[in-house]
């Protein structure tokens, strides 16, 4: 798929996916806790069922489509819904920035390292969630949303709203970028984790 084709095609798939994903985190922001958790949810089903193109969704399968390029449209695409969503919320919404700001903190405290870590875990979860989904089940993507928020693991498209959120003097910080594109490649090695560890599986 050619370039021209990406961005008509792929790209306003995947900023409607960032926008799902966005109210998911509002309503993570404004609930918190085990319910907060649980209501995210509705993002990700939202995207699984409109057949939306997210980051975490797709990079599990990147070796079946080949195309690198349509995975940077899709990250790119996610970004620049969630900053859309994250204008919109910060003007109409102002209560979520607080929150959000206390979550970008509690990145930045951890690192790059600790934050990559994390979203290998969140990864893992994503792409095992989506595989289920995409043969019918839907249970294990309602709990796994759940599951990677409560164990604090870092997705990196809701990260990107919960830091365009927050205030700017906290946002325009070198070390954001750097935690950012380390929660980004974890979250690459955990939607592949899976199938890079069938390598060393005996063959039947």
């Amino acid at each position: 798929m050619n370039q021209q084709n990406l961005l008509r095609t792929v790209l306003p798939l995947a900023m409607l996916a960032g926008i799902c994903i966005s109210i998911g985190c509002v309503v993570n922001l404004r609930v918190g806790g085990v319910a907060g958790a649980a209501l995210f949810a509705f993002g990700l089903t939202t995207v699984v069922y409109y057949g939306l193109k997210l980051y975490t969704g797709t990079a599990g399968f990147i070796r079946r489509q080949g195309d690198w390029s349509m995975l940077t449209v899709v990250l790119l695409g996610n970004i620049v819904g969630c900053l859309l969503s994250a204008w919109m919320i910060a003007y109409a919404q102002p209560d979520c920035i607080e929150p959000a700001s206390k979550i970008l903190a509690g990145r930045l405290a951890k690192g790059p390292l600790a934050c990559g870590l994390l979203a290998v875990g969140c990864g893992f979860i994503m792409t095992t969630a989506v595989e289920f989904a995409r043969k019918g089940k839907v249970l294990p993507m309602l709990l796994g949303v759940p599951v990677f928020i409560l164990c604090g693991f870092a997705h990196s498209i809701a990260d990107a709203f919960y830091f365009l959120v927050s205030p700017s003097e906290q946002l325009l910080q070198w070390n954001v970028l750097v935690v950012y594109l380390s929660e980004v490649v974890g979250n690459f090695i955990g939607c592949n984790l899976y199938r890079w560890m069938l390598v060393f599986s005996p063959k039947e």
